[in-house]
């Protein structure tokens, strides 16, 4: 190995620590000797970080299993292997430390030389399990990075078709994804609400640009032609199996919370939750951009209006953090440059 390797020992009995030092001494191995839990972890929070842990079971304050589950929580050491040292002969208790996530047994009294290439074996193969799980997460984020890339692209394409709307896709999954940030949403769950967010009208690239673009009001047949960019969405985004949540946005952010939205018709928490996000989202962008049948609306009426839905178009749970956004939102930036 090219690093001089760094072991934690935690055991009791100062006879077994000053071999274990000797023996490490002469295998040009660093040791770091404790003979308490408490004092291994004093240790460890100054910032020790040791590459294994050689943990004795049987301790007179605190066993080896409580300490093994202690470090298995704790951030720094939760990958370090932890090899325990015992006189044990108890099958039992070898499967029960194994179970808690220990990577070894080693017993004593111990040959020098044997416990010296089973530490460093199992060193070295931690090290190669770091390794590539470090190129796994590399590339994985190398991949999610072109595939956002894709899908703003695909928004963008999307909201090109209307000559007044500019960024609309990427603002409302902006805004939504904040209203999940502030409802309690995980950081996977954000992101994913935000992929939705941008797709959420990919659905109108079948819709003729003569009918999104017409200035005034539309008629029957047209209405139903824009009422159909929802399925048209979720059929295309339902061909991607890899990410099955992509086509919730597109299908569902025209469900009303009342039962009076298209196209399912759905209400209250039969709506999908991420799409009742997106349609707080969606309905604010739309009154705070310039459409072609009227200009951006001031933000004292976007406010009054959403809080008028608020029950009836909206999740209420959702409205009011939309409301609490605009009411800190004092020189009106969430809009349409």
């Amino acid at each position: 190995m090219n690093e001089k390797e760094k072991i934690l020992v935690i055991d009791d009995d100062k006879m077994s620590l000053r071999l274990l030092e000797r023996v490490f001494q002469k295998a040009g191995m660093e040791g770091v000797f404790c003979q308490s839990g408490d004092q291994a972890f004093q240790v460890l929070d100054e910032g020790y970080l040791p590459d294994i842990i050689l943990l004795d079971v049987h301790m007179p304050d605190v066993s080896g299993f409580d300490i093994l589950k202690c470090l298995r929580v704790e951030k720094n050491t939760r990958n370090v292997p932890v090899v325990f040292l015992t006189g044990d002969e108890d099958v039992k208790t070898e499967s029960l430390g194994l179970s808690e996530g220990a990577a070894d047994f080693i017993r004593k009294p111990f040959a020098s030389e044997v416990l010296i290439r089973r530490l460093r074996n199992i060193i070295e193969l931690n090290r190669l399990h770091n390794d590539m799980e470090k190129e796994i997460r590399t590339k994985t984020e190398k991949l999610k990075h072109a595939y956002i890339q894709i899908v703003e692209a695909l928004a963008a394409s999307v909201d090109a078709k209307d000559r007044y709307t500019h960024g609309h896709s990427s603002r409302v999954a902006a805004y939504a994804r904040e209203i999940a940030r502030r409802a309690g949403f995980s950081q996977s769950r954000q992101d994913s609400i935000y992929m939705m967010g941008l797709l959420h009208d990919v659905g109108k690239i079948g819709i003729q640009d003569a009918i999104i673009n017409k200035n005034g009001k539309l008629n029957d047949e047209e209405y139903a032609q824009i009422k159909t960019h929802p399925m048209v969405g979720y059929n295309i985004l339902k061909k991607i199996t890899d990410y099955p949540e992509l086509m919730i946005g597109a299908r569902y952010h025209h469900e009303r919370y009342d039962g009076r939205g298209y196209p399912d018709g759905l209400a209250g928490e039969a709506i999908p939750e991420v799409a009742r996000i997106i349609a707080v989202a969606d309905t604010y962008d739309a009154m705070t951009s310039n459409r072609s049948y009227r200009s951006q609306m001031p933000q004292e009426k976007v406010r009054a209006e959403i809080e008028r839905c608020r029950g009836s178009q909206f999740d209420p749970v959702f409205a009011d953090i939309m409301l609490a956004m605009i009411d800190e939102d004092k020189d009106y930036h969430m809009k349409e440059e």
